[in-house]
């Protein structure tokens, strides 16, 4: 099966949005971040001034959601429909869908340093939810299921390093981690508050209601 997904270099990404999108992880905090260097969109008129309309800064900020979590169009579209039928409000629904993903919570403990790392770690069936293997990264995780690595996995680097580093690390309110039975649980589902992304999803819900 071939999956569609996006291969190019990934700090284009950022430069096309105009903001750090954290895609690659420690590079993104050093000046070797493409921001850093070139803070204007990639191609020959990326440094012209661009009049950009009120669609066109809808449809950006859906891309720039998109891009962060790693998610297609046709999936994203999906995610947008669940968030308009459930209670409350939409623009919440959707983000809180989104970081519920599997891949999403394996980054959020701190296994991965990229949601993309995070998404190659579930697809080689590193971790188990409530005790068996998952390889789905767009998995919605649920309050009270339970994420380990695997056993035979634990001395691998990524996870033993992730490991090491786990102590010290300052987790959402919504996941805990036990250091002593090495797993991490879902309280709860993620709220807005702590969602600290650079995301305006009412445009999202403004673009998707035209």
């Amino acid at each position: 099966m071939i999956l569609a997904r996006y291969i190019g270099s990934v700090c284009r990404l950022c430069r096309r949005e105009g903001e750090k999108l954290y895609l690659k992880a420690s590079r993104c905090e050093t000046p070797k971040c493409a921001i850093e260097k070139r803070a204007y969109p990639p191609g020959q008129h990326g440094q012209g001034r661009i009049k950009v309309s009120e669609y066109g800064i809808q449809l950006r900020e859906k891309q720039k959601a998109r891009r962060i979590y790693g998610v297609l169009e046709k999936q994203f579209r999906k995610y947008f429909k669940i968030a308009e039928r459930k209670k409350g409000v939409t623009g919440e629904n959707l983000l809180q869908l989104l970081e519920m993903r599997f891949d999403s919570v394996v980054y959020r403990l701190g296994f991965a340093g990229s949601r993309s790392a995070a998404r190659q770690m579930v697809r080689h069936r590193f971790f188990t939810i409530n005790g068996k293997r998952v390889d789905v990264p767009s998995y919605i995780m649920k309050k009270g299921d339970v994420i380990a690595p695997v056993s035979k996995k634990m001395e691998t680097f990524p996870i033993k390093t992730a490991l090491e580093k786990m102590a010290g690390k300052t987790l959402p309110q919504w996941l805990t981690f036990d250091m002593d039975k090495k797993e991490g649980t879902v309280q709860s589902p993620a709220s807005r508050e702590d969602v600290a992304l650079p995301i305006q999803e009412q445009l999202i819900v403004e673009l998707y209601s035209r």
